[in-house]
Order: C-alpha cells, then sequence, then structure tokens
C-alpha cells in the first residue's frame, strides 16, 4: 500500500492542500468547498483558505462526513464463501480469512460470521473504528436473507418481531419480511442488531423453521450488493465516511456500493 505524507515535520498544513492528498478533491476543487462552508475542523465552520490542519489530531468534515486523512488505513469489504472462519488464524487449521487480504498488512474482521453463514464481512486496520462498531452499545444493525425449510405465515413474522427467549436472554428481531416461498421452503429478510453467536439460525429454530441457507446483505450503512462470492472490494470514500459517522452514533443515509466490477479481487 503506498503513503502519502501529509505533514511536514509533524506540523499543520494547509487545510485544500490536506484535503486534496487525501483524495476528497483536486486542489482548486477543495479550496471552493473552504469558501462555500462546506468543511469544518473539529466541528467549527472554516471559511479562510490561509486555515491550517493538524491530520494527526484535528477532526475535520465534508459537508458532514469525516475525512481519513492516514492513506495508509484500509477499509474493504469481503463476500466470505461458506467454510471459511472468522478469524484471522484458526488453532484447527480451518480455512480463515487471512487468504482474502494477503496484499495488505494486518487488517481484521469487524465481527463475525459463522462458518456456514455467506456474504458481508468488513476488514480493516482501523482497530478504533472496528472496536466501536463491535461494541454492543452501537446497536449495529445487520441485514441477513434466510432459506428456511417450511412455509412461514404472517404469524411467523410476529413472532420474530415480538421476541422470544432463548438460553441466552430475550431476542426480537428488528424488522422481518417473507420475500418468497416455493416447493416447501421461505425465503426471509431479517434485520437485528444482535451480535450473539449464531443468533439468526438459532431464531429460526426456535420457531421450527430451520435454516438452509444463510446471507448477510448489509452491515450498518455498508451493502454487498452485487460483490462476487471470495470477493473483496475496497470501501469508497462516501462509504468510509458513513461508516465513521455510524461510529460516531450518527445514522448516516446508505451509500450506494461503487462497480464491483472495477475494484473486486479474487483471493487464492
Amino acid at each position: 500500500m503506498r503513503t502519502v505524507t501529509l505533514t511536514s515535520n509533524n506540523e499543520p498544513i494547509r487545510l485544500q492542500k490536506a484535503l486534496a492528498a487525501a483524495g476528497i478533491a483536486s486542489r482548486r476543487a477543495c479550496e471552493d468547498l473552504i469558501v462555500q462552508g462546506q468543511v469544518k475542523i473539529n466541528g467549527k465552520l472554516v471559511t479562510e483558505l490561509g486555515t491550517r490542519v493538524d491530520v494527526e489530531k484535528d477532526r475535520v468534515t465534508v459537508r458532514g462526513v469525516p475525512v481519513v486523512f492516514d492513506t495508509g488505513r484500509v477499509y474493504l469489504a469481503l463476500n466470505k464463501p461458506k467454510g471459511v472462519i472468522s478469524t484471522m488464524a484458526d488453532e484447527e487449521g480451518r480455512p480463515d480469512l487471512t487468504q482474502f487480504v494477503l496484499d495488505y498488512d494486518r487488517v481484521f474482521n469487524v465481527g463475525r460470521l459463522d462458518g456456514e453463514t455467506t456474504g458481508l464481512l468488513i476488514m480493516t486496520n482501523d482497530g478504533d473504528l472496528a472496536n466501536k462498531l463491535s461494541h454492543p452499545k452501537f446497536g449495529v444493525e445487520k441485514t441477513y436473507v434466510a432459506l428456511t425449510h417450511g412455509f412461514a405465515t404472517d404469524e411467523t413474522i410476529h413472532k420474530l418481531l415480538s421476541g422470544f427467549d432463548l438460553e441466552d436472554g430475550f431476542i426480537k428481531a428488528d424488522r422481518a419480511r417473507i420475500v418468497d416461498q416455493a416447493k416447501g421452503h421461505t425465503l426471509i429478510e431479517i434485520v437485528l442488531h444482535s451480535g450473539r453467536n449464531r443468533i439468526v439460525r438459532r431464531m429460526f429454530e426456535y420457531i421450527n423453521l430451520p435454516v438452509v441457507d444463510l446471507v448477510r446483505k448489509q452491515f450498518g450503512p455498508i451493502h454487498l450488493g452485487g460483490l462476487k462470492l471470495g470477493h473483496t472490494r475496497q470501501l469508497s470514500k462516501l462509504e468510509i465516511g458513513a461508516l465513521l459517522k455510524f461510529a460516531e452514533g450518527v445514522k448516516p443515509r446508505t451509500p450506494r456500493p461503487r462497480d464491483k466490477t472495477a475494484a473486486a479481487k479474487k483471493r487464492r
């Protein structure tokens, strides 16, 4: 990964230069953003082009979206395949996540998916962000699509939404809906913020609709989109900004995933 130096002897530099180096826009376009009142430093509106910023300490936002100045930071979306364990080093020698991030240094997963569940995992080397997104108090919503054995009814959905007690406590879905039914199976979309172990599978087992297949489609503001199974892509700047805002307790608008053909990579 290429690293861009944004400071000289750890001294503050001009704001427009820092923004341009962070990839926000060209230097001239960044100057326009500043003059138009679109930029804040530590929550304070800045309109003077001579303003300097300490990229290691100051918090800068453009139109409310946090700016990432550390170009060594990595933010990835992975579509995890079945049979892969959500860890960077499995003690039993099972396939783990390392194979998908060979080109990146010290990247790790945010949260987990069980071995038989596929779908979206966020991978990053931003420890502070990962800790916040993993903490239960933030209540990050996750969206899953479950293929279950058996037919669901409106009563089934009501039961998921009203909740019930499992062996490790009460649980209920934030949202749930029937997507399709055919040949003795039901496709159900379920949204919940719990991160408890195998919680989606256990919920469906409780209501006698065992899960045949389970995919996580969304984590917080980030969508899986059309990312292929076993592929990774770098999050766009809008997606990174949305994640950073989410970690600060702000529920941002969900950005659209960028074109998967431009950045998706298969790790073997």
